[in-house]
């Protein structure tokens, strides 16, 4: 048998994102169910959410964020060999969310059967799975270019009568272009799950929308987050002093802000881009990364810890260096 090899990495050239024109105050959600703005600040730090149409679908949102990080990359849609997209909300089992993307774009090459398409379903530390996954088929020699995107519409599946969780979803998507590089950019993935507390965060029969044990999820942030993160820094040979972002999954700003603390990070950049996008699953890491960056929030080239945790319950997370500009 012969084992096939790739680059010695893999790096981010590229990042694009999107949202729905729509954006829903805490004034609006307050229409809806009882509660206010000072309410739904105070307990999770959201002052905005956007909302999708019913006519917008997931795969809609994951391409145009896709066009955009491909743009940003400069890299050509025939050169994609693999598309990896995370999601837990999307409607269309098949074709996958990734397949539809790749025929919205015409990504890859028909004479040669690419691009492969795969869909991951973790949730909110979906694209941090995604992102491992694209590496290591770079690393192995499977793929030379990759679009990794989280995508989600969780307003979808969302209980507008439950005051515990409709004020924190919404929806949107973040884009990823990868390609094969001598020099890695990205670290080893890390993941796994908390066995104890795997109903804590679903979306399941018989009413198939977002339940959450909120005080569990809380007290895994408070006790057990920062051990994960300081794991994943370690795997990748760096030192917590060394990091320079904190991407961490957009789920409340008051896990967020301790978790950063904990980590001896507040003062280098942390993305809180729960603050005007609420919380969009697996497309919160790639949501705040891109447009925290296009911004010009993130400085190039310098090392960013990227930390998914939710439904499962499991969380993901690798270093990645921003790209260049």
């Amino acid at each position: 048998m012969q084992i096939p090899t790739g680059a010695p990495g893999s790096r981010i050239v590229g990042l694009g994102h999107h949202q729905p024109e729509r954006v829903m105050t805490n004034d609006d959600v307050a229409q809806l169910v009882e509660t206010n703005d000072e309410w739904i600040q105070s307990r999770t730090g959201i002052v905005t959410r956007h909302v999708a149409a019913d006519d917008v679908t997931v795969a809609d949102m994951a391409t145009a964020a896709a066009r955009h990080a491909l743009d940003d990359a400069g890299v050509a849609a025939a050169d994609v060999d693999l598309v990896v997209v995370a999601t837990a909300t999307a409607k269309e089992i098949s074709p996958n969310t990734a397949g539809r993307v790749a025929y919205a774009l015409e990504l890859g090459d028909p004479a040669t059967g690419r691009p492969a398409i795969i869909d991951v379903n973790t949730a909110c530390s979906g694209f941090a799975h995604a992102m491992g996954i694209a590496d290591q088929a770079i690393r192995a020699g499977s793929a030379r270019t990759a679009l990794v995107i989280g995508a989600e519409k969780l307003t979808a599946v969302t209980d507008w009568t439950d005051r515990a969780t409709c004020i924190l979803t919404a929806d949107g998507a973040g884009a990823a272009v990868v390609q094969a590089s001598e020099t890695p950019g990205i670290g080893p993935v890390h993941w796994g799950s908390e066995r104890d507390i795997t109903p804590a965060v679903r979306i399941e029969p018989p009413h198939g929308t977002f339940e959450q044990d909120g005080r569990a999820v809380f007290r895994w942030a408070i006790t057990r987050a920062a051990d994960r993160a300081r794991e994943i820094v370690a795997r990748s040979g760096l030192e917590l002093s060394d990091i320079e972002v904190l991407v961490a999954h957009q789920a409340n700003l008051r896990i967020i802000e301790p978790l950063a603390k904990a980590l001896g990070m507040e003062d280098k950049v942390v993305v809180t881009d729960i603050t005007e996008s609420g919380n969009t699953s697996a497309a919160s890491i790639p949501l705040g990364l891109s447009k925290w960056w296009h911004a010009g929030k993130i400085p190039a080239g310098v090392p960013a810890l990227l930390f998914g945790f939710g439904g499962g319950f499991a969380w993901a997370g690798q270093v990645v260096e921003t790209p260049q500009r």
